[in-house]
């Protein structure tokens, strides 16, 4: 197999060759697809993740056919496509995994940050947290990549923002071109906010169905219900509160984010309220998938091959990208 390897804090990835992995007990090989980019990878290379180990191999946005099983592993079967997600496995006996809350597990292990991910021809994955992706729903591997994390998490951020009607969305990347489709979907007015200047990133989340776009220091023309912020810049969150009602919600949908500056009580005054959502569950991943199906998702990739790595991560630090960008592994 080969892959790109984090080896060190700040530094490029590392393109390697590597003896072929051989799945354990309740684990599947898949043979990678596809591989989306996503700005976790950043913050993993960058030293912003202390949960990381290294050296690693990246990426959790992973779409693959299943090519080799492990002992007890029977589903999903040899043959089939799946997707790999952030949550690699839980420990299944803590108390948050008893009573619903994998994504805050004791001891987990992340795909692409404690386990090697999928940037490389091959991963090993835990049989019980592959999604099914079949090729009849999603026949282009490429485009359902940005599903498996972007998708992921920008559904779970719009659960926790509750059922208003009016949602902001701070920070116009990979999961909020995604997450727009899904709420406009839903009969939601989505209002859009960007880098100060983007004009075209305004442009395209237009087309997309927001009722208007600007600048992420501008105040919309109507008090927000709620607003998403996938940015990973502190300074959006008293921003975000004054642009909520009375009784409206702000969402942190991001692993990390540049401190918070203070700001006076009364913008969170009048019971609005300040949450994060953090990683992800299977049942946020099935059912996620099947609205994305329903409505109709289709994502905007720019595609590169797999020794590009760190030039798509270098777009994606710069700003170039809009929609995600994805590796494409021959």
């Amino acid at each position: 197999m080969h892959a790109m390897v984090a080896r060190s804090i700040g530094m490029p990835l590392v393109f390697e060759q590597r003896a072929d992995p051989l799945p354990g007990r309740g684990e599947v090989r898949i043979r990678v697809e596809a591989c989306g980019v996503c700005r976790t990878d950043l913050h993993l290379i960058d030293g912003e993740l202390p949960q990381a180990r290294l050296p690693v191999v990246p990426g959790h946005e992973i779409v693959g056919i299943v090519d080799m099983a492990g002992e007890g592993a029977v589903t999903p079967a040899v043959g089939e496509r799946v997707g790999v997600s952030w949550l690699g496995r839980s420990c299944g006996h803590c108390d948050y995994c008893h009573n619903g809350f994998e994504n805050l597990c004791d001891a987990p292990q992340f795909t692409g940050c404690t386990r090697d991910g999928g940037y490389a021809s091959h991963v090993i994955a835990d049989a019980a947290f592959c999604l099914p992706l079949p090729a009849t729903v999603w026949p282009d591997a490429t485009a359902a990549a940005p599903l498996l994390c972007a998708g992921l998490i920008g559904w779970r951020a719009l659960v926790a923002a509750g059922d208003g009607v009016r949602i902001g969305l701070y920070g116009f990347g990979a999961a909020a071109h995604i997450l727009i489709q899904v709420a406009c979907w839903q009969g939601r007015q989505v209002y859009a906010f960007t880098r100060p200047g983007d004009l075209a990133t305004q442009a395209f989340a237009r087309t997309l169905g927001a009722v208007w776009a600007g600048d992420s220091t501008s105040q919309p023309p109507q008090a927000l219900d709620a607003a998403i912020i996938f940015a990973a810049v502190g300074a959006l969150v008293p921003l975000a509160l004054a642009a909520v009602r009375k009784g409206g919600r702000v969402v942190c949908g991001g692993i990390h984010m540049s401190d918070i500056p203070s700001f006076p009580y009364r913008l969170l005054w009048e019971e609005r309220q300040l949450v994060s959502v953090a990683n992800l569950t299977r049942a946020d991943g099935h059912a996620f998938l099947h609205i994305a199906a329903r409505a109709g998702v289709a994502t905007r990739v720019q595609r590169y091959p797999l020794t590009e790595a760190n030039a798509a991560l270098a777009d994606l630090r710069h700003g170039r990208l809009q929609g995600a960008a994805v590796l494409r592994v021959p």
